[in-house]
């Protein structure tokens, strides 16, 4: 894929952070954007101060929902529902660009499959009133630009691909790619997750997305590195458990990551590992999966080593050692170029900057930046040469396919239903106190204070119907483990939903969620499973 589609494929947002404070209407979906990414909000919260029109779509009541002109609270997992019925008010009342059909590819299919479609279907199944849906659709498409963003809300389904491309559909409905102010934004979850995609950290990629089928590309960075690489992809994240359990994989090195509690269905996860012949973490805490490890190679933090790191809007910026590392803790380039010398090569640490020139040789959107160039602000791929400013807004001169392309999809039900035996639907997500498996917030006495110890969310209603109240001991139960947490009540929650945050070790939501993910690109469906709730 190129162009639009494999832009959002890779995450990156289409436009620039600052872009937002210029939107006449954002569209949030699954993004709790103030407790997750606080300084982006500002933006938003500027850009709604200007005039902007705030549109969220969340089963929760988060703080962006309060600030809203309209906000609404589909069921869990009912997005592309949704999503396609607001494409069915924009179409049926021609309220988008008279020449979209010349510009993009697919119209015709995408408009049969959604005018097929009705809007009262969509809000039986969403749970949103048809005229909310309408409420939305008209919003959008008639103040532009309008920025949709969205976060691991959409993404982590079984169908999380299709649901970006729902997302995807509606921006090029309006006319809203390639413009400033508008786009389709990926909200990402850590600070430099984008860097390690480009970098090529995905199993079937070479560094800047290159595929690792594509012949050609496998030529030129076998160039570059002296080495025969392999033509086919390697293993997902989400595969990599089933792989130990049938003695594909013998050993694993996990290097920043915490997969004993941000993973699905960590019972599993832990059974696989302790089959591993060698698990060794490298890492700057001794965070659960380390606590595992046969070895731990002790790395130094963002702070204490030079470098480069990639945000949500593409942009490439230094990161400077303002302090040593402590210990024996070293760099990862460093730690890496020391283990492959043991294992008999002649890899030498000659610093950031010489990793970085060997970035720009096989990483074609990195190819004109320079130290030099990043100074204090860093640039915006693709950034082809030198001369070239870096691009802040993608596909400004036209979708880089030639024409934005339509994908027809099709709502689908969650992996795993509710019933009788677990009747409510399970949803995890973050808080503002901590960050991801709070591996380094957690060690934070102050941030540890304010986000005190794991919780459950749940409607008033739903409590009083299994006889709990605010504060009870409670256990989440599961098909894959329990957990026990205090309950907090949230009258604006979406009725049948319980919502856990995953940060804490002592109440792991991912004891609770299921491995199922979307065989397109192997994200795990962390945002849905059925639940039942008890005394604990």
């Amino acid at each position: 894929m190129t162009g639009l589609v494999a832009t959002l494929g890779s995450g990156a947002m289409t436009n620039s952070l600052e872009d937002l404070e210029h939107s006449r209407c954002i569209l949030l979906i699954g993004t709790n954007t103030t407790e997750c990414h606080p300084l982006v909000a500002r933006r938003m919260m500027r850009a709604k101060a200007r005039g902007a029109r705030l549109l969220v779509i969340d089963p929760r009541p988060t703080q962006m929902a309060g600030m809203a002109d309209l906000a609404v609270q589909p069921c869990p997992g009912s997005d592309i529902a949704l999503l396609n019925a607001m494409a069915r008010i924009i179409l049926s009342e021609k309220l988008y660009p008279a020449d979209i059909g010349e510009k993009t590819e697919g119209f015709d299919a995408f408009r049969e499959h959604v005018l097929g479609q009705s809007v009262e279907d969509a809000a039986a199944v969403s749970g949103v009133p048809p005229e909310k849906i309408a409420g939305l659709a008209r919003l959008y498409a008639s103040n532009s630009p309008a920025a949709l963003c969205y976060a691991m809300g959409i993404t982590q389904f079984a169908n999380g691909a299709d649901r970006v491309r729902a997302c995807s559909n509606l921006a090029l409905l309006t006319g809203n790619i390639g413009v400033p102010g508008g786009g389709v934004n990926p909200l990402r979850g850590q600070n430099n997750v984008q860097g390690a995609c480009d970098m090529g950290c995905l199993p079937d990629v070479l560094p800047g997305y290159q595929k690792v089928t594509d012949a050609e590309a496998r030529r030129k960075a076998e160039n570059a590195w002296g080495c025969t690489l392999p033509d086919r992809p390697g293993l997902r994240l989400t595969e990599l458990p089933q792989a130990i359990l049938d003695g594909k994989v013998k050993a694993l090195y996990v290097i920043g990551e915490n997969p004993l509690l941000s993973d699905p269905d960590i019972a599993h996860l832990r059974a696989a590992f302790s089959r591993l012949s060698l698990l060794a973490v490298q890492d700057i805490f001794l965070t659960r999966t380390a606590e595992m490890a046969h070895i731990v190679l002790p790395a130094a933090s963002a702070v204490e080593k030079d470098g480069t790191f990639t945000n949500t809007e593409r942009r490439c910026s230094r990161i400077r050692a303002a302090v040593p590392a402590p210990g024996e803790a070293l760099g990862d380039g460093e730690i890496l170029c020391r283990l492959a010398a043991g294992m008999g090569h002649a890899w030498q640490w000659q610093g950031a900057e010489t990793v970085f020139n060997e970035i720009r040789t096989v990483t074609p959107q990195y190819a004109g930046m320079t130290y030099a160039r990043l100074g204090m602000w860093g640039l915006q791929w693709p950034c082809p040469g030198e001369e070239h400013p870096g691009t802040p807004v993608l596909h400004a001169k036209g979708c880089v396919r030639g024409k934005g392309l339509f994908c027809v999809v099709h709502a689908a039900q969650p992996a795993e239903p509710v019933d009788a035996e677990y009747p409510l639907r399970l949803s995890t997500g973050r808080n503002f106190a901590h960050y991801h498996t709070a591996t380094m917030s957690g060690v934070s006495p102050v941030l540890a204070r304010e986000g005190g110890e794991g919780y459950a969310e749940m409607h008033p209603e739903d409590a009083a119907a299994l006889q709990l109240a605010e504060g009870h001991r409670v256990r989440l139960i599961t098909r894959r483990g329990s957990v026990s947490v205090c309950l907090r009540l949230r009258s604006g929650m979406s009725r049948g939903m319980v919502f856990l945050p995953f940060h804490y070790a002592q109440s792991p939501a991912n004891a609770l969620t299921l491995a199922r993910h979307d065989p397109q690109c192997g994200i795990p469906e962390l945002k849905h499973c059925a639940v039942r709730v008890e005394h604990a």
